[in-house]
């Protein structure tokens, strides 16, 4: 199924996709020399500055989408590209943030967020004005001389996020960042995260298993099916500019987009696709 929507200025016609998954299978063997197919054909296509959010049954391909986007697998068929070049390997450019903040627990917070300008050889005075700037922007500033360990979850989960705005990546990949985060917690990095987009733009890739979530964050949601996964709804999200903030959630237009992500979800899982 091919999965397409227009760039927020209407200029996708004219400009080259920034992440493109040509015609993409993948397919798995076990270890009693079994077939799985955990991508059926898939085409797809992002435009640069979207946030795409990705839901479905457990076992859809939502996580083998991603490591194929960030270089860990290859396809089995087709292509994955980012700016027209095929990616063969991880990147830093493609800059990823895993449901568990992987800081190095000897290192300060600040340190985290310098180590890849640092081992790019960024010198210390301007990678320390790097690590400051994300720091404050996702209100870690105070803390930048505490080691990961005096960290809560989710101001550890903030300082990954600044480690990966450090880099600069052309692209950001969220797999379920937020699952193992308290309801409160959870609903502030949402917040927090759809305003650091909105001021970088960055193009995000944000897996999960909340459909509200999807809702809250995504310009654009996708629903895949049961294994093997493919797109069965792309849905694009207009919602109001602004603060975002819990009110959001009761809006009539949120609560009718959320009832027909659900919806499809539910046919995802019964393999009903119509």
């Amino acid at each position: 199924m091919t999965a397409t929507m227009s760039s927020p200025a209407g200029e996708a016609g004219l400009t080259q996709p920034k992440i493109e998954f040509d015609r993409v299978t993948k397919v798995y063997r076990t270890d009693s020399g079994d077939q799985v197919v955990a991508l059926a054909e898939t085409s797809l296509t992002v435009t640069e500055g979207e946030f795409i959010c990705i839901v479905g049954p457990s076992g859809c391909g939502k996580s083998t989408l991603m490591q194929m986007l960030a270089g860990f697998h290859h396809p089995t068929t087709g292509r994955v590209l980012v700016d027209g070049v095929p990616v063969t390997k991880p990147d830093r450019n493609r800059g990823v943030v895993f449901q568990q903040a992987n800081l190095y627990p000897w290192l300060t917070t600040r340190q985290n967020v310098e180590l890849g300008p640092r081992l790019s050889g960024v010198g210390r005075v301007e990678r320390k004005q790097c690590a400051d700037y994300y720091l404050d922007m996702v209100g870690l500033a105070k803390f930048a001389d505490r080691k990961p360990y005096e960290l809560s979850g989710g101001m550890q989960q903030r300082a990954q996020i600044a480690r990966v705005l450090a880099n600069d990546p052309k692209v950001i990949l969220m797999d379920e960042p937020f699952g193992a985060l308290d309801a409160l917690t959870r609903e502030r990095m949402q917040v927090e995260l759809l305003q650091i987009w909105r001021e970088r733009r960055k193009t995000v890739v944000f897996i999960t298993h909340d459909v509200e979530e999807a809702i809250f964050l995504g310009s654009r949601v996708l629903v895949m099916t049961a294994r093997p996964g493919r797109v069965l709804m792309d849905l694009p999200v207009h919602l109001a500019d602004g603060v975002p903030g819990p009110e959001l959630r009761s809006q009539a237009n949120f609560v009718q987009l959320r009832d027909q992500v659900t919806e499809a979800i539910y046919r995802a899982q019964d393999g009903t696709t119509k």
